[in-house]
């Protein structure tokens, strides 16, 4: 069997994504279980699929739950205390049957009722602030989640398309290895013949300093050429340019902006196609 070819087919992808038939499935595990090259494969390509998704991954503020819990809690409370308040009867005040007297039962009703008054409507008044105050915090954190939703939905549309590119079969995707062996950089190039595109996927580089940037370059004719600069903390796949009738791709250290010929010396990952 042309091991190269069954992984040209795009078999495995369509393995991991459970779309074959159950025949079909068997067949590609007893192939998996006879060639540990198609092992290997099927490792690589679960891995930078499982990178994409944890770099999408976006997780909402751990005390966002609690936060909204207490402010519903206390503005509960509020308006139930409020409707209580409302619903008593008023007091009625006994008057006596006699004048005798009688004004001062008045005077003293009359400042009762308005200590009561008083004390009711400054109650009254804190908890509306106190409901007021929990309904802006609640538009607040509402106004946070709609903007992590968003992101999330950002990011959900570039792993769609960074899945669309990985299981396309004119795309070939080609492994660059460290090329210090005593490293474990990595980092793939899926480049498409047909059209030209090439993206690039870091499985790990090392963290450079404000000053250096990566630089990819594919060699084509034995010439080297440029194919841009990009920071190591890429997340997902990344376009880069277009390049024709490539046999090889490298990554280098190059100052900020790039370099117009490679600095062979700082090679730190290469593939060939």
């Amino acid at each position: 069997m042309d091991i190269k070819e069954y992984i040209a087919s795009g078999i495995l992808e369509e393995y991991i994504f459970d779309t074959l038939s159950p025949q079909e499935r068997i067949e590609v595990e007893l192939r998996l279980a006879e060639y540990p090259e198609l092992r290997e494969e099927l490792n690589a390509i679960e891995d930078s699929l499982e990178g994409i998704a944890m770099a999408t991954a976006i997780q909402p503020p751990a005390d966002l739950k609690a936060n909204i819990m207490s402010a519903l809690g206390d503005s509960e409370v509020g308006l139930k205390n409020e409707s209580t308040q409302q619903k008593e009867a008023p007091k009625v005040i006994p008057m006596p049957q006699t004048n005798n007297g009688m004004w001062k039962y008045m005077v003293a009703a009359s400042v009762t009722i308005a200590l009561v008054t008083s004390y009711l409507a400054y109650d009254y008044h804190g908890k509306w602030k106190a409901s007021s105050d929990a309904f802006a915090q609640l538009q607040a954190q509402n106004a946070q989640m709609a903007e992590q939703y968003n992101q999330v939905n950002n990011r959900l549309d570039d792993l769609v398309a960074d899945i669309d590119i990985i299981t396309n079969t004119d795309f070939k995707r080609v492994n660059m290895g460290a090329v210090d062996p005593t490293q474990s950089y990595a980092a793939s190039v899926y480049w498409n013949a047909k059209t030209d595109e090439a993206y690039l996927n870091i499985q790990q580089l090392k963290t450079l300093s404000e000053e250096q940037q990566y630089q990819l370059w594919a060699i084509v004719d034995g010439v080297p050429v440029d194919m841009g600069v990009f920071d190591f903390d890429v997340e997902g796949l990344m376009k880069m340019k277009n390049v024709q009738n490539a046999s090889m791709f490298a990554v280098t250290i190059e100052p900020k902006g790039g370099s117009e010929n490679p600095t062979l010396d700082l090679m730190q990952v290469a593939g060939a196609v």
